[in-house]
């Protein structure tokens, strides 16, 4: 009889710690899930953060009318505008032409 009531107890022990164990488990699962949330929301606050400066400077009235000079090429009164011919704007690219010499042959050029 004391021999049943001792392996009733010690099955009861282990069913109890192996619930233990799964809840510790679970808790180190969720352990993780939350520190990839407040690792997102840091993120995502730095961002709200980054867009709210940028409305502030786009609202300004310094921002608007660099917009309104620039892009719509509107011009405040008492200025000129001034048009410019497309090929006096564009600079001809001027790059050296490189001859085709193997690399080993620039090296020895370049210390002998």
């Amino acid at each position: 009889m004391k021999k049943g009531i001792f392996i009733l107890i010690v099955i009861v022990l282990l069913l109890i710690i192996n619930g233990l164990i799964g809840s510790i488990v679970n808790l180190w699962q969720k352990q993780d899930v939350l520190t990839s949330a407040q690792k997102q929301l840091q993120q995502q606050q730095l961002e709200n953060a980054k867009l709210k400066g940028e409305l502030s400077y786009v609202q300004t009235p310094q921002f608007i009318d660099q917009t309104a000079h620039n892009k719509l090429f509107l011009v405040k009164p008492g200025e000129e505008q001034v048009f410019l011919p497309q090929d006096i704007t564009s600079q001809p690219q001027s790059q050296p032409q490189t001859q085709n010499i193997p690399n080993w042959q620039k090296w020895v050029n370049l210390f002998f």
